[in-house]
C-alpha cells in the first residue's frame, strides 16, 4: 500500500529554491484515507484475531477518525459505535461527518465533555449499555501502539533522499511512526494542530526516539480555530497547485513550511517531503461553519 510522491510547483517555492513534495495518504482510500487507513489496519486485524463483532471509538463532531471508523466497520463487516464529545449534540441537526458515520451504520452514543474526558483520559468504565465483551476498543485518534505500527509503513526506500520529511500532529500517533522509520540523517518535523504541552513527550513514548522537531506555533489558537490569512492561504495553495488541503491538520502543516521558506529557514535546494494525511471530509462542515461566522469559504472540488 504505496502513495504517489507529488511535486509541488509554487512561485515561492520557484523563486527560494525549495523542492517541495507531497506524499498522497489521502489518495489511498475515498473514506478511510491518510493516516486513518495506516492507523486502522493492524487494529482491524487484532480485532478480527480476537471474534469482537464491534468496533468502537471516540471522537468530536467533525472526527475524520469517527468516519474513518465507521466506514472501515462497514467494509470489514463489524458494527460500530462511536462515543461523540458533546452531549448538547444529540439535540442537534448531524452535521456532515457525523451524518456520514451514520451512514456507514455507526452508532452514535453523544456523552457530556467531562465524562468524554474520563473515558479517553482516565479509562473510566464505559455505559453498560454500549459495554460488553464483543467489543473492541480503539482509542481517540486510534492512538495505541498498533496505529503506531500501521503509521511505520508510510514511508518507503522511495523517500529515503528527502532532507526533510513533515507531517502534521495531533495525538502524535502518526508522528510516533514516522520518527520509528526515518532514515538518518533525514529530520522529522511536526506541525502542531492544537494547543498541547504534552505532545511532545506522548510522540517520545510512543515512538521511543527524540530525534525530531515539534512546531507548535502555528495551530492558530487551537484545534479547529481558523482566520481569513489561513483560508486565503489554503485557496490560494489550492489554486496554485490543485491539492486540497484539510484545515485542521495537513493546512496548518503546509501553512508553517511555506511560512518557513518566506523566512528562508532552509536552504537552496532543500528536498521536503510533507505527508498529507487527509481529512478532506472536513472541509464541507469547515465550510458550514464559516459560513455561520461570516467569513471567506474555502474552496473544494
Amino acid at each position: 500500500m504505496n502513495s504517489r510522491i507529488q511535486k509541488i510547483n509554487h512561485p515561492e517555492l520557484i523563486k527560494r529554491k525549495i523542492q517541495l513534495y507531497i506524499k498522497r495518504e489521502d489518495e489511498l482510500h475515498s473514506v478511510i484515507s491518510g493516516n486513518k487507513i495506516r492507523k486502522l489496519k493492524y487494529n482491524l486485524k487484532a480485532a478480527k484475531a480476537q471474534n469482537k463483532k464491534r468496533l468502537l471509538t471516540f471522537g468530536g463532531a467533525f472526527s475524520n477518525h469517527l468516519l474513518a471508523t465507521a466506514a472501515a466497520a462497514k467494509e470489514h463487516k463489524f458494527k460500530a459505535v462511536g462515543v461523540v464529545r458533546g452531549a448538547e449534540l444529540a439535540h442537534q441537526d448531524l452535521n456532515p461527518t457525523l451524518s456520514k458515520a451514520v451512514g456507514f451504520g455507526m452508532q452514535l452514543r453523544f456523552v457530556s465533555r467531562d465524562y468524554y474526558k474520563n473515558l479517553t483520559q482516565q479509562n473510566a468504565e464505559l455505559p453498560p449499555e454500549i459495554n460488553g465483551s464483543d467489543l473492541y476498543v480503539i482509542p481517540e485518534g486510534g492512538a495505541n501502539e498498533l496505529a503506531v505500527r500501521g503509521c511505520q509503513e508510510i514511508l518507503t526506500e522511495a523517500d529515503e533522499d528527502f532532507n526533510f520529511i513533515f507531517c502534521a500532529a495531533g495525538t502524535g500517533t502518526t508522528m510516533a511512526g514516522l520518527a520509528k522509520s526515518i532514515k538518518a540523517p533525514q529530520k522529522l518535523i511536526g506541525v502542531a494542530s492544537l494547543r498541547d504541552l504534552s505532545l511532545k513527550d506522548r510522540i517520545a513514548d510512543l515512538s521511543e526516539q527524540s530525534e525530531f522537531e515539534l512546531w507548535d506555533e502555528y495551530h492558530l489558537g487551537g484545534y479547529a480555530k481558523i482566520n481569513s490569512a489561513y483560508i486565503h492561504f489554503l485557496n490560494d495553495f489550492y489554486l496554485q497547485t490543485k491539492v486540497l488541503l484539510d484545515p485542521i491538520y495537513t493546512g496548518k502543516m503546509m501553512y508553517a513550511i511555506f511560512d518557513k521558506v518566506n523566512f528562508g529557514n532552509f536552504e537552496k535546494e532543500s528536498q521536503i517531503l510533507a505527508i498529507h494525511t487527509g481529512g478532506l471530509q472536513g472541509i464541507q462542515g469547515m465550510n458550514k461553519r464559516l459560513h455561520r461566522l461570516k467569513m471567506p469559504q474555502l474552496l473544494c472540488e
